[in-house]
């Protein structure tokens, strides 16, 4: 994990992501319905708590969390998803892992292996990537107009409990042991506005890729962050 930038993921795909707001915030609107079929409380569902983060950071509408909220706590049955995780290879033999909420396996199946076969990749077994991720808390804390030098936010980030802090000149990003995840964001949020704050997949180690292959791999995330069902792109490209 040491000297893997998430915030440069998380940047480099924006402009991307901004063109498809409209679809990001219904499948986001899908995770909080799924997640508040366990209970509407985010203090005692840990899991609405992360999507609710999750929504705020892309800037869901509150009125579209509501209605999630609302749907899901409805008397009925309602729509039942299951949630899938996909392996595979990318070009160069990237690690990808992809997570989907579907109503039909055999549909978002068949969608993320054509993405993968056509563009130079791969959809592999169960188990034979995820190995190369370890799942973490992540915090990013942005540096602009914030009068924190990093000998600061290091002695915060420790004795707050996280495990390793990161720093660029556009940001402070914090890892925690996933188990730490909640007391380390408590610590840090009462003094500082976290810009992302989630539990996360994050790559042991990271692979270059060549430019020559930056077009294709680009092409095989924008297949997949389509796919209505597919709810998170992981991979462990660095490029």
């Amino acid at each position: 994990m040491a000297g893997h930038s998430k915030w440069k993921n998380i940047q480099g795909r924006k402009n991307a992501q901004d063109a498809k707001r409209g679809k990001i915030f219904q499948k986001i609107a899908r995770e909080i319905y799924v997640a508040a079929k366990n209970g509407a409380d985010p203090e005692l569902n840990p899991a609405l708590r992360q999507v609710l983060d999750k929504a705020r950071s892309a800037n869901v509408p509150n009125e579209n969390v509501k209605r999630a909220i609302k749907r899901a706590t409805e008397s009925g049955a309602g729509e039942n998803y299951d949630e899938i995780t996909y392996e595979g290879y990318g070009p160069n033999g990237v690690a990808v892992l992809v997570y989907a909420l579907t109503d039909n396996r055999n549909r978002t199946g068949s969608s993320v292996r054509t993405a993968f076969t056509h563009n130079g990749g791969a959809l592999g077994e169960r188990g034979s990537v995820a190995f190369q991720f370890e799942r973490k808390g992540y915090i990013a804390i942005e540096r602009a107009d914030l009068a924190v030098d990093e000998d600061t936010m290091l002695m915060a980030v420790l004795e707050a409990g996280a495990d390793e802090l990161m720093t660029s000149e556009e940001v402070f990003e914090i890892y925690t042991d996933a188990a730490d995840f909640e007391e380390v964001r408590a610590a840090l949020e009462a003094d500082y506005t976290l810009a992302q704050a989630e539990l996360a997949m994050v790559p042991n180690l990271t692979i270059d890729l060549p430019q020559e292959h930056v077009a294709q791999f680009e092409k095989m995330i924008d297949a997949l962050e389509d796919d209505d069902d597919v709810t998170e792109v992981i991979h462990n490209a660095e490029y």
